[in-house]
């Protein structure tokens, strides 16, 4: 531990703990935020900046170098008796698997805003998101120091982007020079504020708004007779309203100065929900059976997910865990249990572990506690086979939690090692890059031989390859990704395949004859035979049919296999004593040789089925976009209710090396696709030239 680092908060009841995730667009100032509350609240004794990479939050050598945050930065700090976890997330949609780590840990969102820069698509996408599965959010309007910050016109941004339920907390007070100088807020009359008449009428409106969200049924009518609200009154249905996911306040922060911080923590204690009112995610048994129902109970079964993985050079794979039910304790074993899927390459989970000791984050400083009840967040190292998304319970009652909402990567990237040396170790690094970040994938392809490491975007492989040589000391080079071409005969034929050879001792003789023709697309190679009055034996005919399919594996010309060919066996001869079972399999090889001589061939790329699901404001320019890339739209699919629409098309494997970067560029952030294989369709000429 860090001498000037103190020691975390003692565990607290569920009541008293808030988890809050920091989303919002890169440098709106997320962690420039965060690092104010650690000062604020005493965990800190002077903030970092992030220019000159001194943060508490971003202590990833990339992350200081690139001066913006890459993974999930997470923080418990204390205030007025409560327990804060922040969880800082990355602005990036490269890193959008850091981004839901923190939301699955969390019980509300605050979403910060730059006051200079405004509301961009993606954050109301993501706000969408989480009014979607009922998340509480608030807003924190940042930068307002900035030359172009404009408070009032941001607010009315967020007001019309985000939706019912936006209402300031706060006016904004200046200084002679333009800088802030304080906050007036509103929940309480301040006659001597400037504008007085534009203060009132907010007022109203935010107080109208939190009475409606008030069990209390007299309270709007004592507030409509005139009577002055007690302010403590007001606070207890702000927490009702903030946590039923209906209302949203906007406060206004400037981290560097420290004005609003204090009223920041405050709002976080009195009017932010706490674990059990978030409630927690469904859960079924390890083999797919019903489970009963969690609830936040420190007495209840363990129930506990790793939203997390990291890995340290001292302490090896530290896991950051949620509680959701039960407490977890050091020294006990526990069940892992965890759904990888076959699309991601992560192996399922299904092992006992037994938990050593757990920290609380500081950032990277790791502080020992002794328990983590239901609601709250640890570290756990040396967990060996658990990774991000599997859950932990108790060995003799295991539980499995649903998984939630990843993106599949689309970004591939050609990965080799520099050196022998290298060879050895870039498995074993690639598999924990996996194991920490459930958004990458790692397969060899089998046709081109190539190992390709799967990203979210440009930025998150540029990351991975950064880690690669500085967290695991592996030195790889990258190479163009290589899409396959194969070929097709562009007509029938009847050929012959003859081997005839003597050279002392037993020949070689096998003669065949064949008829070759395409095949519809997808079929592969198609074997029939033909033989009438056993001109070629029966034991030869899968002779015949293996020397085929290995020549049209082989390819025909260059390193192209040959697909989607029909091929029977319709005549031939062969020898009582000089005929075996590999003269037939060469007889049968130089017959399709023979048949691509004589028909010709045409060369074929492959194809894939794409849907695009991008806000509606954006299918004309996904539209266009495909259409360069040679694609054919079969169709699209609105959904009014989330403003998405889902563009289908057909498109050629090798436009699709850099559609992920496109379209993120095309949609300003907020489309996503997913492909699967299509087939093979004839390739244009200017791609046949490329050596396949």
């Amino acid at each position: 531990m860090a001498k000037d680092t103190v020691p975390a908060p003692e565990p607290r009841a569920a009541e008293r703990v808030r988890n809050v995730a920091l989303v919002g667009h890169a440098g709106a100032g997320k962690t420039t935020l965060a690092e104010a509350l650690l000062v604020a609240t005493g965990a800190l004794p002077r903030a970092g900046r992030v220019e000159d990479g001194t943060t508490n939050l971003d202590s990833e050598e990339v992350e200081v170098r690139q001066q913006r945050s890459v993974g999930l930065g997470v923080a418990t700090v204390e205030h007025a008796g409560h327990r804060i976890t922040l969880l800082d997330t990355p602005g990036s949609p490269d890193f959008v698997g850091e981004l839901r780590a923190g939301l699955r840990a969390a019980d509300a969102a605050l979403f910060v805003v730059s006051a200079a820069g405004g509301v961009d698509a993606a954050t109301v996408q993501l706000w969408e998101e989480c009014a979607a599965v009922g998340l509480p959010r608030a807003v924190v309007l940042t930068q307002l120091d900035r030359s172009r910050a404009d408070v009032d016109d941001t607010v009315r941004a967020c007001q019309t982007m985000l939706g019912e339920g936006v209402f300031p907390l706060h006016l904004v007070q200046r200084a002679p020079d333009g800088g802030v100088s304080g906050l007036v807020s509103l929940l309480e009359p301040h006659p001597e504020a400037a504008g007085v008449a534009e203060a009132d009428r907010l007022r109203a409106e935010l107080i109208e708004a939190v009475i409606g969200e008030s069990e209390d049924e007299t309270l709007m009518d004592r507030y409509l007779a005139g009577e002055e609200l007690v302010v403590a009154d007001l606070v207890a249905d702000l927490e009702t309203a903030v946590a039923r996911g209906h209302f949203h306040p906007v406060l206004c922060v400037a981290p560097l100065t420290g004005i609003g911080v204090p009223e920041l923590l405050d709002l976080l204690v009195a009017a932010f929900p706490c674990p059990r009112e978030h409630g927690c995610p469904p859960v079924t048994r390890p083999d797919g059976r019903p489970a009963p129902a969690l609830t936040c109970d420190p007495d209840g079964p363990l129930v506990a997910e790793v939203v997390k993985t990291t890995t340290d050079p001292y302490l090896g794979r530290v896991s950051l865990v949620r509680v959701f039910s039960g407490t977890l304790r050091p020294d006990t074993p526990v069940h892992v249990s965890g759904h990888g899927g076959a699309d991601r390459g992560h192996p399922d989970h299904d092992v006992d572990e037994r938990i050593g000791a757990l920290s609380s984050p500081l950032g990277a400083v790791l502080r020992p506690v002794a328990a983590c009840p239901a609601g709250d967040v640890c570290a756990v190292p040396r967990l060996t086979s658990a990774e991000t998304g599997d859950t932990l319970s108790a060995c003799e009652d295991p539980y499995l939690m649903a998984s939630w909402e990843l993106p599949v990567p689309q970004l591939p990237v050609a990965v080799e090692a520099a050196s022998r040396a290298d060879e050895d170790r870039l498995a074993t690094a690639l598999a924990r890059l996996a194991a920490e970040d459930p958004t990458v994938r790692v397969d060899r392809r089998p046709d081109t031989g190539q190992l390709l490491l799967w990203c979210v975007g440009e930025g998150h492989a540029e990351v991975l390859l950064d880690r690669l040589r500085s967290r695991h000391g592996v030195a790889v080079t990258t190479a163009p990704v290589r899409v396959p071409l194969v070929e097709t005969l562009a007509g029938p034929a009847r050929v012959t395949g003859r081997l005839v050879k003597q050279s002392g001792g037993h020949g070689q003789y096998a003669v065949v004859v064949v008829e070759a023709e395409p095949a519809p697309p997808g079929t592969g190679i198609v074997f029939d035979q033909r033989i009438v009055g056993g001109t070629v034996p029966g034991q030869f005919h899968g002779s015949v049919e293996k020397g085929i399919r290995t020549q049209a594996a082989r390819g025909v010309s260059g390193d192209r296999p040959l697909v989607d060919v029909h091929v029977t066996l319709v005549d031939g001869k062969a020898h009582s004593v000089d005929s075996s079972d590999a003269a037939f399999q060469s007889a049968g090889a130089l017959a399709l040789r023979e048949a691509a001589a004589t028909a010709g061939t045409k060369v074929l790329e492959p194809w894939c089925e794409v849907a695009v699901v991008v806000p509606g404001e954006y299918v004309g320019a996904v539209m266009s976009d495909l259409s360069a890339r040679r694609a054919r739209v079969t169709g699209t699919d609105a959904d009014p209710d989330r403003d998405a629409t889902t563009v289908r098309a057909e498109v050629p494997e090798v436009e699709l090396l850099t559609y992920a970067g496109a379209l993120r560029s095309v949609s300003h952030g907020t489309g996503s696709f997913t492909r699967a294989p299509l087939g093979y369709e004839p390739a244009p000429a200017s791609l046949v030239a490329v050596p396949a």
